[in-house]
């Protein structure tokens, strides 16, 4: 099972800037989606199925906001949309589906980037999802979440440490959540792999220069329950791949 986690930044966007080219080269089994800021309704989902993926979508209320999809060639046993926490599912962040006894969950986290009111709300949902996942797991074993989690995690994530001590995506209470999440439970897949630095998957379109010098954040995850990790085959992230402000990041199970 090959899984790749992708924050477009709007899917109509990504269209025009060959991503469903990409999509051609069979990038992976599963293509996880964050921030389409789309329905279905109103993408050429045709250009999806012709590369041989069934589309699934779970879209905010808001037209042009959030929203996550899932492309896969490999057919779901179970679709969930949403997890039933009305203030997340209104905006479109939580779609999960089942693979035998594997669950996926595709998710967009907040940002609170925009201010006090978005990243107390931010918080919460943190607080929330954390709940969520913890019952999740007792149920279904074997997660795999994958996502923007708008969060670097720890100092060789993001490119200046210190300069963004007081950022959103990199707080002291935001990292001290992915420490709680991971002492939980469960596995950075792409840090089993790749111990080394200066490995990121988002870079500000404000300054254009900082992804040629490659200024970043890593802020896209694929986790795995520690049930999982004896399957575990190999991940990378593709900075070369560029539809967006941020990049794929990669997973393989056996």
């Amino acid at each position: 099972m090959r899984i790749i986690s992708y924050n477009v930044n709007g899917i109509r966007a990504a269209m025009t800037k060959g991503f469903c080219d990409w999509l051609k080269t069979d990038p992976a089994d599963i293509i996880c989606l964050q921030e389409t800021k789309a329905t279905k309704d109103n993408v050429n989902r045709l250009l999806v199925t012709e590369c041989g993926y069934e589309d699934y979508w779970f879209s905010a209320t808001k037209k042009g906001y959030s929203g996550v999809a899932v492309f896969t060639k490999i057919k779901p046993d179970n679709i969930e949309y949403g997890n039933k926490h009305a203030v997340s599912d209104d905006e479109g962040r939580i779609i999960q589906l089942d693979f035998g006894d594997i669950r996926l969950i595709n998710a967009y986290f907040p940002s609170g980037t925009t201010g006090d009111v978005r990243q107390e709300f931010k918080y919460q949902w943190l607080d929330d999802f954390y709940t969520y996942l913890q019952a999740l797991k007792e149920k279904h074993p074997k997660l795999i979440l994958c996502g923007d989690y708008n969060i670097a995690h720890t100092e060789i994530d993001i490119h200046d440490p210190k300069g963004n001590k007081n950022t959103s995506g990199f707080l002291p209470n935001e990292r001290a959540w992915m420490d709680k999440f991971f002492n939980s439970g469960w596995i950075d897949t792409f840090r089993v792999f790749h111990p080394e630095p200066n490995r990121y998957s988002w870079w500000s379109q404000r300054f254009p220069s900082v992804r040629l010098q490659n200024k970043g954040w890593r802020l896209d995850y694929i986790t795995a329950t520690e049930s999982l990790r004896g399957n575990l085959k190999s991940a990378d992230i593709y900075p070369d791949v560029k539809h967006s402000d941020h990049c794929p990041v990669y997973l393989e199970l056996s």
